[in-house]
């Protein structure tokens, strides 16, 4: 039996940890590959030998984990806009924030791989100045953890809540091994070490903190149509003024990823689609919203299978229920540019419209439609100039 709600989407973004050797070669003769030349212009770094020819250990070095999962993700996110494909709602995992941030407006690309720069070289000086290690405690609750933490009376913290049963700790070396120790006592299944450079999200990141806060100010972040559910809070936020604050706590705080899931649950969310390298975020959602239909997008390979991934949750024989902009069972499709909108020959108000069907084109950009159904008419008109993410056309969808 469908459904009788109106589907919502969240774009999710991952954080350090997710970059692999070689992720940037399936995108190497894609139009979103052109965010690469960007990024290595405003860094001054050769992102695409990173992401094409990076090694594990280099990756890992999170000056260049940090910039590489931020690229390629953007990348994904570019490739998807130009499906016409946009969200009601964004979220990211540490580093993923910033990209989250990026992907709303609220921050612009210059801005956010400069930004991305300070915050990893911030990070990698403060790990060096004060040690720490890292470790995934699985199979305990939150709370038993943070009780591990306090019998180990050290310098260790709970550093991710990232799923029911998936919870990080970080501090000292040897704080975290007291507490690993604690957490086997209390019953947890696992615990296991974690390949990074410091003790991130803990007070031992207060001076990257100190650091971060200015190029942040300097950034100035936008507000934004789109709210971006924060790491610190689990709060959706769309004031571009309270990010500063958000982002220079986030280094030093928990991130309380499964609370921002369960956030985006409760704002109605129905749909998790992952952007970036990896499906690490994928099956936390699966283990936090079980009712939630999940996906992760991380090569052009990918983006059919986006296409009908987003049209088969489309609800179809709906009631006419009035929602923010439109009927449940109407579907706006937007522009994955900006530039010039020139519709194609052949289709009319009536026509049947096939998922992936080309409706038009945005500058170079084809304006293809995520969802299934008939034409009710062009938003845009002929010759006219558009922005992304600005409607073309509108379908009904039952």
């Amino acid at each position: 039996m469908a459904s009788s709600l109106p589907t919502m989407l969240a774009f999710t973004f991952p954080g350090q940890g997710s970059q692999r050797p070689g992720m940037g070669l399936p995108w190497r003769d894609h139009e979103s590959w052109e965010l690469v030349a960007e990024a290595s212009e405003i860094s001054g770094r050769d992102v695409a030998a990173l992401l094409c020819d990076a090694d594990a250990d280099e990756l890992r070095d999170t000056r260049n984990a940090q910039l590489t999962t931020y690229v390629s993700s953007l990348m994904v996110l570019d490739a998807v806009e130009r499906l016409g494909i946009v969200p009601s709602y964004c979220a990211g995992h540490s580093l993923g924030e910033y990209t989250a941030l990026t992907a709303t407006g609220a921050l612009g690309y210059d801005d956010g791989v400069q930004l991305v720069g300070a915050r990893s070289a911030a990070m990698h000086d403060a790990g060096l100045a004060q040690p720490g290690s890292m470790a995934a405690v699985l199979g305990l609750d939150d709370d038993q953890v943070e009780v591990a933490c306090r019998r180990a009376d050290s310098d260790v913290w709970v550093a991710n809540f990232n799923a029911p049963g998936q919870v990080v700790i970080a501090g000292s070396p040897a704080g975290v091994d007291s507490a690993a120790t604690h957490a086997k006592d209390l019953g947890a299944k696992k615990v296991m070490p974690l390949q990074v450079s410091g003790a991130f999200h803990t007070p031992f990141m207060a001076a990257a903190r100190d650091r971060l806060r200015a190029a942040i100010n300097d950034a100035a972040p936008r507000d934004t149509e789109v709210p971006v559910v924060a790491n610190v809070d689990a709060l959706p936020h769309d004031r571009g003024s309270e990010w500063s604050s958000l982002l220079s706590a986030q280094l030093s705080s928990p991130v309380r990823w499964k609370h921002c899931l369960l956030a985006l649950a409760d704002a109605g969310v129905t749909d998790f689609a992952e952007l970036g390298p990896g499906a690490v975020l994928t099956g936390m959602a699966k283990r936090t919203v079980r009712a939630g239909r999940t996906i992760s997008i991380s090569t052009p390979e990918d983006l059919d299978k986006l296409i009908e991934w987003v049209g088969a949750g489309t609800p179809s024989g709906l009631p006419q229920l009035e929602g923010e902009h439109l009927f449940a069972i109407e579907r706006l499709v937007v522009s994955p540019g900006t530039g010039i909108f020139t519709p194609v020959d052949g289709l009319a108000e009536g026509s049947e419209i096939e998922v992936g069907t080309v409706l038009g084109h945005v500058a170079e950009l084809e304006v293809r439609s995520p969802f299934a159904g008939i034409l009710q008419s062009y938003i845009a008109v002929d010759t006219e100039r558009v922005n992304s993410r600005q409607p073309i056309a509108w379908l009904r969808t039952d």
